[in-house]
C-alpha cells in the first residue's frame, strides 16, 4: 500500500498594514490689511474641513466666545459675514499646521505635519502686532511667531474637547488678549 503525502501550499496571511491617513490640505488664511491680531489654531476639524469653514463644529467655542466678547455687534447668520465681522475688528484666522494626516479631528492624532509659512504672511499684514495661539499644539509653535518679532499669547481652546475650561474662564482669558491690542 502506498501513502500519499499531502503537503499544504498555503501561505501564511500576509501582516495587515494599516492604511495611512489621506494627507489633508488645511484652509487659505483670512487676513487683511488692518488684521491686528492673528489667532492661530492648529489645524481643521473634520467638519470644518468638508465645509471649508473655520470652527465650524457647532459645539467649538471660537464663534461664541467673539459675540461674548464684542457683545453690542450682532454677528452675522453666514459664515462670509462672519469672516467680514471679524476681519472688520482687526481679527484674522490661520492655522500653524498647512497640511497634515490625521484621523478624526483630535490633534493628539496629528502626523506628518507641514508647518505654514507664518513669516510670509507677516510681511503682508502691515498692522499685524500679535499673534493668539487658540490651543496647546497651536502654542508649541509660538517660537516660529516669536521669530518675527511678534508678541504670541496663549488662550485657552476654543474646541469641544478642552472641557477642563468653563466657557467663563475661556471668555475672560480671550478678552484680556483682544485687549492688550485695543479690540475690545
Amino acid at each position: 500500500m502506498m501513502a500519499i503525502s499531502r503537503t499544504s501550499s498555503v501561505s501564511p496571511a500576509p501582516a495587515c498594514v494599516p492604511a495611512r491617513p489621506a494627507r489633508l490640505q488645511g484652509l487659505a488664511p483670512v487676513v487683511s490689511a488692518s488684521t491686528v491680531l492673528l489667532v492661530l489654531g492648529s489645524f481643521p476639524g473634520a467638519r470644518s474641513l468638508a465645509m471649508g469653514q473655520y470652527y465650524a463644529h457647532p459645539q467649538n467655542h471660537f464663534w461664541r466666545i467673539l459675540q461674548a466678547v464684542w457683545p453690542a455687534l450682532p454677528q452675522p447668520d453666514s459664515y462670509q459675514g462672519r469672516l467680514d465681522w471679524l476681519l472688520a475688528r482687526g481679527v484674522g484666522l490661520w492655522d500653524v499646521y498647512a497640511a497634515c494626516e490625521r484621523e478624526g479631528s483630535l490633534d493628539t492624532s496629528i502626523r506628518h505635519a507641514t508647518v505654514n509659512d507664518f513669516a510670509g504672511l507677516a510681511r503682508r499684514l502691515p498692522r499685524l502686532a500679535a499673534v493668539a495661539h487658540n490651543g496647546g499644539e497651536s502654542w508649541r509653535h509660538a517660537r516660529h511667531v516669536s521669530a518675527l518679532g511678534l508678541p504670541a499669547h496663549r488662550l485657552p481652546s476654543s474646541s469641544p474637547a478642552n472641557a477642563s475650561w468653563s466657557f467663563e474662564r475661556k471668555l475672560a482669558a480671550w478678552r484680556d488678549v483682544f485687549a492688550q491690542h485695543g479690540l475690545v
